[in-house]
């Protein structure tokens, strides 16, 4: 696909070097011709320096046949002016557009094709609020995804020594748990993936990814660890969007305190949420810590748009009795530095955005997408459809289906129904099929299955 990215900033890079390593013709646009230089240099690409709504700028960027437009520059307004001139001079396909503003996002009909035409909206701090939202409800948990409408979960713990499954193959979880249908997708030993079989052995610390029915997630997670109690008490550093967003959906169901440094922003957030505690003061102050009782916390989340207020509360945090810490790191190369050690769960927004993006690059009907361990690794949901004839899946049992070197379909969702993968699963048309790909190489391998021959046609 010939694709074009408006902006180079953290989620445009990463976007790139993800698309351009799937071979796909890739141009950037910013106004920063040294972070463009250091693109080009790094990566296969074509760069082109200037203002990204621009009609000039956007034509030799190669707007005029170009399959798709990302507009993911740090301001939503040339974003949103920026697919209007690629709508309406080049006709660009399909448009997709970061709007971080809730006062665009709550305006209805503005997005729309006779007003702003964007085809795709991408909400960042939501994105992330939400895959916030979900390791709040899953104590425990590494990273937890949705797919079918939430009807399946995919969820990554660190499995811990003395836990149940540890030490025995995955064959035992299956008699062990006769009522509970699930299926390990991969696992991580020492940052190496392994391809889960039968008689594979579980070992402590193992990153175990497992897909189950949403009802069943906590039983299988009491397997592999222990049963962590849910979190009640969340304390949030930080109360920009993100904070807001978290403290308005856990306040009627959990104790929230957001500490917020600027008094004008305290203000308002009083004023919008209802049971939130809102609290004037900076997250790296001890006597504050101390004075709200922070070992009574179970769960601080560090999400200011500093990596080092959030990295260095979250310390402080643990070092006063803080019993789980969840850190928001926007720079990549401290996500892997920081989590496991006093830092339980280390966040990229980058990333979780990513998934939601490269939901629409993909081909065939793909309508989840998920990036897993720092983008090494997809979970991906796609409908099957055709008939025997005309699709590679449709009409064949797993088993019979050629999948790329480290592919496993964990899951089948069939109308409401969940079906765990198991080799002699036939799938039918209209079958959501959840797949795990470990080697980002193999994409394209996968797009393929769930493309249909002409003959469906």
């Amino acid at each position: 696909m010939k694709i074009i990215i408006l902006g180079a900033g953290q989620v445009g890079a990463t976007l790139a070097e993800h698309l351009a390593r799937e071979e796909n013709d890739i141009t950037v646009v910013d106004t920063d011709g040294a972070k463009l230089r250091e693109l080009h240099t790094k990566l296969d690409i074509r760069t082109v320096t200037g203002s990204a709504s621009y009609p000039i700028v956007l034509r030799q960027a190669g707007c005029e046949d170009a399959d798709m437009l990302i507009a993911v520059t740090n301001t939503d307004e040339i974003n949103m002016i920026a697919c209007q001139v690629a709508h309406t001079l080049f006709r660009t396909p399909t448009k997709i557009a970061r709007v971080r503003s809730t006062a665009y996002l709550t305006r209805k009909g503005l997005f729309a094709h006779e007003a702003i035409p964007i085809d795709v909206l991408i909400s960042p701090e939501q994105v992330v609020t939400d895959h916030v939202r979900r390791l709040i409800e899953h104590p425990g948990a590494l990273q937890v995804l949705e797919f079918a409408g939430g009807l399946v979960q995919l969820v990554a713990v660190k499995a811990f020594y003395g836990g149940p499954l540890v030490g025995q193959d995955l064959a035992f979880l299956a008699k062990h748990m006769p009522n509970v249908e699930t299926r390990v997708a991969a696992i991580y030993r020492r940052n190496r993936p392994i391809i889960p079989r039968g008689d594979t052995v579980i070992e402590a610390d193992d990153e175990v990814f497992f897909l189950a029915a949403r009802r069943d997630i906590r039983a299988v997670m009491s397997e592999l660890r222990r049963v962590e109690r849910d979190f009640r008490r969340v304390v949030i550093a930080g109360g920009g969007n993100i904070g807001e967003r978290l403290a308005e959906h856990l306040e009627h169901s959990h104790q929230v305190k957001i500490i917020e440094h600027s008094l004008e922003r305290c203000t308002a957030l009083s004023e919008r949420l209802d049971r939130t505690v809102v609290l004037h003061g900076s997250a790296t102050s001890k006597r504050l810590l101390e004075e709200e009782n922070i070992e009574d916390c179970d769960i601080f989340c560090a999400l200011t748009n500093d990596d080092e207020v959030n990295i260095m509360s979250s310390l402080l945090a643990k070092r006063l009795g803080a019993k789980k810490v969840l850190t928001l790191i926007n720079n990549a190369a401290y996500v892997d530095l920081v989590q496991g050690g006093e830092i339980d769960i280390a966040i990229s927004p980058q990333q979780a955005t990513i998934g939601s993006l490269l939901t629409h690059v993909r081909r065939g009907d793909i309508v989840n997408v998920h990036s897993l361990r720092r983008g090494a690794a997809e979970a991906i949901e796609a409908i099957a459809h055709g008939d025997k004839q005309s699709s590679k899946v449709v009409g064949r049992t797993i088993a019979e289906i050629n999948l790329p070197e480290g592919t496993t379909i964990g899951a089948i969702v069939r109308g409401k129904e969940v079906i765990i993968g198991h080799g002699d699963v036939m799938v039918e048309s209209g079958d959501h099929v959840i797949l795990f790909v470990i080697d980002k190489r193999r994409i394209r391998d996968v797009e393929r299955l769930f493309q249909v021959g002409l003959t469906f046609f």
